[in-house]
């Protein structure tokens, strides 16, 4: 593993949870995603048969309220906001 130095010869460290068993670690800059534990873990995975392909939301046909089809009417009432906090 190199090491990751400033102009000043400092290490810059990170604080990271592992991605396999959500403990929170510290590593060195730009280094692995999983803590030392679960490296070898990790490594006897079964490699995936396949890439996951683009994760998309699915989407079906647009629902339109009749009475209104595609616009909202113009006569609308105005909505008046309280202050506050939310």
């Amino acid at each position: 593993m190199t090491n990751i130095q400033d102009e000043n010869g400092m290490v810059r460290m990170e604080l990271k949870y592992c991605e396999h068993c959500g403990g929170l670690w510290v590593r060195e800059g730009g280094a692995g995603v999983y803590c030392q534990k679960c490296i070898p873990k990790v490594a006897e995975l079964p490699v995936p048969k396949k890439k996951p392909g683009r994760v998309r939301l699915p989407s079906g046909p647009r629902s339109v309220v009749e009475e209104y089809g595609d616009a909202l009417p113009n006569d609308r009432p105005e909505i008046e906001a309280m202050g506050g906090v939310a």
